[in-house]
């Protein structure tokens, strides 16, 4: 019922800056939160960063200052800006949405993105 397509993603040196978007369809009233997790090989998925309807932001202590999350207008698309990124930073980033669908909210994963810092 609903579909995340995740965009961007890919290789970059350390130090430098990545985006990546995630676009959501299907039928739904409405998407209280959007966000994006990662997961690195041998680590549990962590929260990056989210952001609600009401444009509420909340980032993970390791990417404050660097990452900044933002939505478009019908708060159904969802950004990533990385900027000044580590290798710690690698992993495969996760879009997620909080989606309200007969008054329900429900849980959506999109398929996930790699993103690789390294020189």
């Amino acid at each position: 019922q609903v579909r995340l397509v995740e965009s961007g993603g890919g290789l970059v040196q350390p130090g430098g800056s990545l985006s990546v978007s995630c676009a959501a369809s299907g039928n739904f009233q409405s998407i209280a939160v959007m966000g994006w997790y990662r997961q690195a090989p041998g680590k549990q998925r962590e929260l990056v960063a989210k952001i609600s309807s009401g444009g509420s932001t909340n980032y993970a202590d390791s990417v404050k200052g660097r990452f900044t999350i933002s939505r478009d207008n019908a708060k159904t698309t969802v950004f990533l800006q990385m900027n000044s990124l580590k290798s710690e930073d690698t992993a495969v980033y996760y879009c997620y949405a909080l989606v309200v669908i007969d008054r329900d909210g429900r849980d959506s994963w999109g398929q996930g993105t790699q993103v690789t810092v390294s020189s």
